[in-house]
């Protein structure tokens, strides 16, 4: 890819491009960084529920579209937690809140990953814009060089 001399309005129109993508990139990475956090919230209010239910208690369980079903909590001590990969293990009421924070505490990692991208994305933009700002430089220079050489003439 040739950025230097000549018209360069391809140069800059590719430029401008190669920028929407990176702005595009870093707006999904920061929606997934959402979608992390929002899991983490789920998790944190799972454990507050653990902790704070006892068996024989009254709750509300979704049933998906809005509609939840009353039930009673037989023993609080039979929690199935997800483990990922699509299985599941049945785990004391301590177990489930120490499962749960671990889960947590990978998605943590994943937002650290997601906004050192973030960064990446953030820095090789500021590298484009300086590109675009040296050709636009160098396309003044060229046509006041050009406009001097027609005076002269």
């Amino acid at each position: 890819m040739s950025l230097g001399g000549g018209g360069g309005g391809g140069a800059m129109q590719q430029l401008q491009q190669q920028l929407q993508a990176l702005e595009e990139e870093k707006e999904a990475i920061e929606a997934e960084i959402q979608g992390v956090r929002d899991e983490q919230s789920e998790i944190d209010e799972a454990i507050e529920a653990i902790e704070t239910l006892d068996s024989d208690s009254t709750v509300q369980v979704p049933l998906g579209g809005g509609a939840y079903v009353r039930a009673e909590i037989a023993d609080i001590d039979e929690i199935v937690v997800s483990l990922g990969g699509g299985y599941a293990a049945e785990r004391d009421s301590e177990g489930a809140v120490e499962s749960l924070k671990r889960k947590k505490d990978t998605l943590d990692e994943r937002i650290e990953e997601l906004e050192a991208e973030i960064e990446e994305v953030e820095s090789e933009s500021e590298d484009l814009e300086e590109r675009a700002q040296q050709m636009q430089q160098q396309q003044m220079q060229q046509m006041q060089q050009q406009m001097s050489q027609q005076d002269d003439e």
